[in-house]
């Protein structure tokens, strides 16, 4: 059930209204208008900016519906087969279990009745505009709808987007590609889940579980693993020596690209430039550097996990608190996946530059009055660098930087962490290009070229706000600071060295630095015309999913951090190779990325929902065709490694031992004797203790390795039950999204007595 329509317009409601004294008017409009918020917070910080002149205020949960069920659709559905689960139309909605929901979803349903007008006050972005406009669609709500659209969330910021609503049809576009992402998700996931088990793992008591983004996700960290472990490191040798000059000495280094393999041919080299004499080449450049473009949450997510060591879901959790804590509200909307800003905002400039330098922090840097603007793409104010999107960079905010003197003792260490980088490269952003001279020495002995190189600031410029950032050609002795040389000048070589040479296989992911590999997907890619397609699409998943994503593939444990890197278990590299072996494109990160452009071309007018949806389901009848034929091909002793170890009594998950601390403590109780180190005396302690879903018991056999069904997303309490007790494999009905506003992942329980159904 969708259907798309936005009854009257706002002057023919006003026209009804008839004539009325001021406030009368107000409060008659009031009660027959309701403005629906994505959470309770926020509920908050509506309530204090506006009152109550546009009607009750009644927040979300998130997600306030799931889609339904692919047996609920149809009972032919209900047993695993390998099938597209695409229904006739879209699946429907239900009400969604768990938390605080059903209440609110009366509260909301009840005031529908009687609303002429509904304002959509959630975040700015596809998934909250679905979180709004999915309650209204399932009660087939025929009003007025405005859309209220907030880059902040103070209470000018809020009070400005009441005032400059527009009707929600505007945003029907963000609605579309919401609803195409939601349903395509759906029928991808569980249909390549459903028919990778029973095709796959005939035979073997696991889930193969196959997620869009999730797979490819995964797939991404195991071939860097791989490639890591199969990687032969070759020696190769490079010759250094100390070059005297008239007014000084360098380092200059023989490193042909086409590498020194043999020592002897090294020593050679050394030999020749011992003593040699000969006259300098020194070009020498004068060079300007613009600054670096404004922080997204992606580069906000790949800078603190290099600088910090942060978790890409702890970076988005210190900027959701920035955004939206209370008495805090320092920067703008953070699930930004652009770095430019609208160029309406350039009066704004001077405002914000002189509140951030009433800080001690900033008050030495030297932003010029007025700042440099740079418009484009090159710089960044850029409007049309912004079309199709909702939001824009993360900067500070307008209307609370004047007040960063009281909030800044109520932030904790990380959120100064994080504002200082935000609001040092919006200061950058202000300020003049980087003025340097660069030179490079070169010097031909006897056939082999020498070389140093090295850089002089003349004019900082934006590298005062930005003092610890260093490019790469700055580091070593690349950074040597040359003494003056002229070009033609004559030196003599002394100290020839040969120096040994390893080469050195490439690094391990952070999260920061995966969420930039899922976001460049297209260098996964090897056709070049279709690389540069890609280049213009935003990679796989997007800012609101990416740490979730991660997040997921840890507490199924694919993933585990190692220090500051993630790396997979060999769980994760298991249930890759049986993927990749069963058809590459199930693991290929340039496949989502293609199929991850179809869906956003719906946002901006380029593909019609329907067809994007038809794109996907494509593709996964490609797949499922595909898996068939290789159905018995597959050694099945690779699913060893992919199913959890089961056995009578194995040790818990840190997660069950973290549920039943805090269930004794909630209840008032001991824990279980032993249960640190006893799975069966947690599941025990669980079974009697946890909270049950709708009276059921809660099954004391979960993670024993049967063959699970998919079930209905559950409260969020039941399916901390079901991580605890570590269900052997999880099935991905949906991709998830920000952990606040979408609590509608699914998980697949082990049959339990009393199904029906058969995987």
């Amino acid at each position: 059930m969708l259907s798309i329509s936005w009854g009257a317009g706002l002057g023919a409601v006003l026209a009804r209204l008839g004539p009325a004294s001021g406030e009368h008017r107000r409060t008659r409009a009031a009660a027959t208008q309701i403005v629906i918020t994505e959470k309770t917070s926020q509920a908050k910080d509506v309530r204090a900016a506006v009152g109550g002149r546009y009607g009750a205020i009644l927040p979300a949960e998130g997600h306030l519906f799931d889609l339904v069920e692919p047996e609920e659709v149809s009972a032919d559905w209900k047993r695993w087969t390998a099938v597209l689960l695409r229904p006739d139309g879209l699946y429907g909605t239900k009400p969604a279990t768990g938390g605080n929901k059903a209440p609110k979803i009366r509260a909301i349903r009840e005031a529908l009745r009687g609303a002429k007008r509904v304002w959509l006050a959630t975040d700015c972005d596809r998934e909250w505009q679905l979180i709004g406009q999915e309650i209204l669609e399932h009660y087939n709500y025929r009003g007025k709808v405005m859309r209220v659209i907030f880059t902040a969330q103070d209470p000018q910021t809020i009070h400005d987007a009441f005032a400059q609503a527009k009707p929600s049809s505007e945003f029907a576009r963000l609605y579309a590609a919401a609803v195409a992402r939601r349903q395509a998700d759906q029928i991808y996931n569980l249909s390549l889940t459903r028919t990778a088990t029973v095709t796959l793992a005939r035979g073997a008591r696991t889930v193969i579980g196959v997620g869009r983004v999730k797979t490819p996700t995964l797939a991404i960290v195991c071939k860097r693993e791989l490639e890591i472990r199969n990687f032969v490191p070759q020696t190769y040798f490079e010759v250094v020596a100390t070059a005297q000059a008239e007014a000084g000495q360098l380092r200059m280094r023989c490193a042909p690209k086409e590498r020194i393999l043999k020592r002897e041919d090294a020593e050679a080299v050394a030999t020749a430039a011992e003593g040699f004499t000969g006259p300098l080449a020194v070009p020498v450049e004068d060079k300007r550097q613009g600054p670096p473009r404004l922080h997204d949450l992606p580069s906000l997510q790949k800078l603190c996990g290099s600088r910090f060591g942060w978790s890409a879901a702890r970076t988005l959790e210190v900027a959701q608190e920035l955004y939206d804590g209370q008495g805090k509200k320092v920067i703008t909307y953070l699930r930004a996946e652009t770095r430019y800003l609208p160029e309406s905002l350039i009066p704004d400039a001077p405002r914000i530059i002189a509140g951030l330098q009433v800080g001690r922090d900033f008050s030495e840097i030297p932003v010029p009055e007025p700042p440099v603007i740079r418009r484009g793409a090159s710089g960044h104010f850029h409007d049309r660098g912004l079309a199709g999107a909702s939001h824009h960079a993360v900067i500070p905010n307008v209307n609370t930087v004047d007040t960063l003197r009281e909030v800044w003792p109520r932030l904790s260490g990380d959120e100064r962490r994080l504002f200082d980088v935000i609001a040092r490269s919006y200061l950058a952003a202000m300020m003049p290009d980087f003025h340097f001279r660069q030179t490079t020495v070169m010097l031909d002995v006897r056939g082999h070229m020498f070389r140093a190189a090295g850089r002089q600031p003349i004019e900082l410029g934006w590298r005062a706000a930005l003092p610890d950032w260093q490019p790469a050609e700055e580091k070593g002795e690349e950074a040597q600071l040359l003494p003056v040389l002229r070009h033609g000048e004559t030196v003599t070589l002394r100290d020839a060295t040969v120096e040994d040479k390893e080469t050195r296989p490439p690094p391990r992911y952070n999260e920061g630095t995966l969420i930039e590999a899922m976001q460049n997907a297209w260098r996964f890619v090897v056709d070049e015309a279709l690389q540069e397609r890609l280049k213009e699409a935003k990679g796989i998943g997007t800012p609101a999913t990416r740490a979730e994503i991660i997040r997921g593939l840890k507490a199924q444990e694919f993933l585990v951090p190692d220090g500051k890197h993630i790396v997979p278990t060999e769980r994760g590299l298991a249930l890759f190779d049986v993927l990749e072996k069963a058809d590459p494109p199930l693991v290929d990160p340039g496949v989502t990325a293609q199929m991850e452009r179809l869906l956003d071309d719906v946002l901006v007018g380029q593909q019609e929902m329907v067809a994007a949806i038809d794109a996907v389901c494509a593709q996964a009848s490609r797949i499922i065709s595909r898996l068939q034929e290789r159905a018995g091909g597959v050694d099945a002793r690779l699913l060893d490694g992919v199913a959890k170890p089961a056995g009578p009594d194995r040790p818990p998950t840190p997660a069950m031992k973290g549920f039943v601390n805090s269930l004794a403590r909630q209840k008032g109780i001991k824990p279980p004797r032993g249960y640190t180190t006893s799975g069966a005396a947690c599941r025990a302690f669980l079974d009697q203790h946890a909270p049950k879903k709708d009276g059921a018991q809660a099954p004391a056999d979960v993670g024993a390795g049967q063959p699970p069904l998919a079930r209905n997303a559950v409260a969020n309490t039941r399916r901390l039950y079901q991580l605890a007790a570590d269900v052997p494999a999880v099935q991905i009905a949906s991709e998830p999204g920000d952990s606040r506003s979408k609590p509608d992942r699914k998980t697949v329980s082990r049959k339990r007595k009393g199904s029906t159904g058969k995987p």
